[in-house]
């Protein structure tokens, strides 16, 4: 992006939350990582510095803290794969080779017993993650973060394929592959974990569910796409990013390419406040809190983005907004020229029902929900310690 053409405060009208135990469960990430070696020194010490525990805490404010530091130790483990396999790595260029590698992997996450990669330090953090989330999780809560990983795998192959040609993908496919390279989906099993329930497969899998996690999915990866574009164009390797495939493909100049793409991600941000409205006032308790911890997920990106070094990048300030805007800048109900996403709106009532107050989830699954309680080893992982908030 041209000199000069800032990011602006983007519209935001979910309010920020954070983990009372965000300070501990960072420091928790950074001993986890150390303790498992995980990538390489320059890479872990870099991942550290960019509080990643505190981006987990805001995801999950009001979380059970364990899964809040599994979630801190899962984010960090992705990063390590993304940058040192995927951007900034040999096999970032070579899908070929990045298939067999990721595979490997996708087996240890679907059994970590299995006797391979024993030396491997991404498949030794993998298994440790593993080991605890079967603590916390139900059997399909576990199989759905791996179909999750699974999705997550193949979209940076296809990545890879665009680096090693250099291609730049229309916006169609970039949105497509954007759902899931991002690394979004796998985050959701771990949203219904930190809150001790399973959200039941004919609320979960409906279209309009789906449609609403998807939207979540939109807005944090354009506004990464926006906090991170200083970043990425600053730098050395190929990459990808919406305001690159709209001056690419659209004949965009910078400013109109953000402007853009800030009106895109604002009018789905309106599309997702009035299909949330939808679900809460007839959806169940577990559905209430499922859509609670989507928003919370959005502002927590997005409050993260902002001031994590990761894109503030204080050797090379990137200016970032500080505030975030209370109206939208397009709150149009028409739908994107995105045949991908469009039928998002078809989901959509064009007058929803009002919201209606929302209650904590109890944490006994047993009485309330139904599902079984699922045994708590007393083991914690190395760098971790139990704690509750007062």
């Amino acid at each position: 992006m041209e000199q000069g053409v800032l990011v602006p405060p983007v519209y935001s009208p979910i309010p920020p939350a954070i983990h009372c135990r965000h300070e501990l469960i960072n420091q928790q990430t950074a001993d986890w990582a150390r303790n498992f070696d995980i990538g390489s020194r320059e890479l872990r010490e870099k991942l550290i510095g960019h509080e990643i525990g505190i981006f987990a805490a805001r995801v999950l404010p009001d979380g059970e803290e364990e899964v809040v530091s599994l979630l801190a130790d899962f984010i960090l483990w992705l990063f390590v794969v993304d940058d040192g396999h995927c951007e900034e790595g040999k096999l970032g260029t070579d899908p070929k080779e990045l298939v067999p590698e990721l595979s490997r992997l996708l087996r240890i996450a679907q059994n970590p017993e299995v006797a391979m990669l024993n030396e491997d330090f991404l498949a030794a953090g993998l298994r440790d993650l593993r080991h605890r989330m079967n603590r916390h999780a139900t059997p399909s809560q576990v199989a759905r973060w791996v179909d999750a990983l699974r999705e997550y795998f193949l979209s940076v192959v296809w990545e890879a394929s665009h680096r090693s040609k250099g291609a730049v993908p229309d916006l169609n496919d970039y949105t497509l592959m954007r759902l899931y390279n991002g690394a979004t989906s796998v985050f959701l099993p771990l949203l219904e974990m930190g809150h001790g329930y399973e959200l039941q497969p004919n609320e979960r899998d409906s279209t309009s569910v789906r449609a609403a996690a998807e939207m979540a999915y939109f807005i944090i990866t354009w506004d990464n796409d926006l906090f991170s574009h200083h970043k990425e164009s600053r730098g050395q390797q190929y990459y990808l990013n919406v305001l690159r495939v709209l001056e690419h493909h659209h004949g965009l100049a910078p400013a109109d390419a953000l402007e853009t793409a800030v009106a895109q991600r604002d009018r789905v941000m309106c599309l997702f406040l009035r299909l949330r409205a939808h679900l809460t006032a007839s959806g169940s308790p577990q559905l209430r809190q499922y859509l609670a911890s989507l928003a919370c997920f959005i502002r927590g990106a997005q409050d993260w983005g902002t001031s994590s070094h990761r894109y503030t990048t204080p050797e090379d300030p990137a200016d970032l907004p500080t505030t975030f805007r209370d109206t939208p800048t397009d709150d149009s109900t028409e739908p994107l020229d995105i045949p991908a996403i469009a039928w998002w709106w078809d989901v959509v009532p064009e007058n929803p029902a009002p919201v209606v107050p929302q209650r904590g989830l109890p944490r006994d699954r047993d009485t309330e929900f139904g599902l079984p309680r699922l045994p708590t080893s007393n083991r914690v992982a190395a760098g971790h310690q139990r704690r509750t908030c007062a």
